[in-house]
């Protein structure tokens, strides 16, 4: 899983283009460079920032929770913490699909720890801001509003192209308080 590639060699330039849309653009931010755990869903490649990534585990059944959007598959102890776990399939309106290289990638958002289900996890990979193009206008048609950038790298002759993604940003889009579902109390019986 931890094949790295890099894709710039001047540090200061990197960091100088970082987080800056090239001209003629609508002035969108881009994604800054940096190192991005790319991981696959209905055949599509994204990448995320690896920072936020905690661990990535198998999947496992979770237990379910009552009355909870499709997309929130239920919730897993890890260790004494209760995760949710969000299916990214369900999320992006795709029929889930669960096989032996599905695997959760558990991260800490908001100082809170929630688990993604996704098809597969290839690599990490550092981009510098030349290989990150800004996220093209599809009108009111698409919420893109997740999407930080187009990344671009070479694999074996062959150019990849990734969709950057804010996972905080996809994770609370439907619902703010979503990274609150590990603070449900048990309901008491009468």
């Amino acid at each position: 899983m931890a094949v790295t590639q890099e894709a710039g060699s001047d540090p200061h330039l990197m960091s100088k283009q970082a987080g800056r849309a090239p001209a003629g653009t609508q002035g969108a931010p881009l994604q800054a460079a940096g190192e991005f755990l790319i991981f696959r869903l209905a055949g599509e490649e994204y990448g995320i920032d690896i920072l936020r990534v905690q661990e990535i585990r198998s999947y496992q059944e979770p237990t379910l929770i009552a009355h909870a959007p499709d997309f929130i598959k239920g919730v897993i102890n890890l260790r004494g913490i209760i995760v949710p776990i969000l299916d990214l399939r369900l999320k992006f309106g795709l029929k889930s699909e669960y096989n032996n290289s599905t695997v959760v990638i558990v991260l800490n958002l908001k100082q809170r720890i929630v688990g993604v289900v996704v098809d597969a996890v290839s690599d990490v990979l550092a981009l510098d801001s030349a290989h990150i193009r800004p996220v093209p206008e599809l009108g009111v048609a698409a919420d893109t509003g997740f999407i930080t950038g187009m990344g671009s790298a070479m694999s074996e002759d062959q150019e990849r192209m990734l969709i950057l993604v804010d996972i905080e940003q996809l994770v609370s889009a439907t619902d703010s308080s979503l990274l609150d579902i590990g603070d449900i109390k048990p309901l008491a019986l009468q």
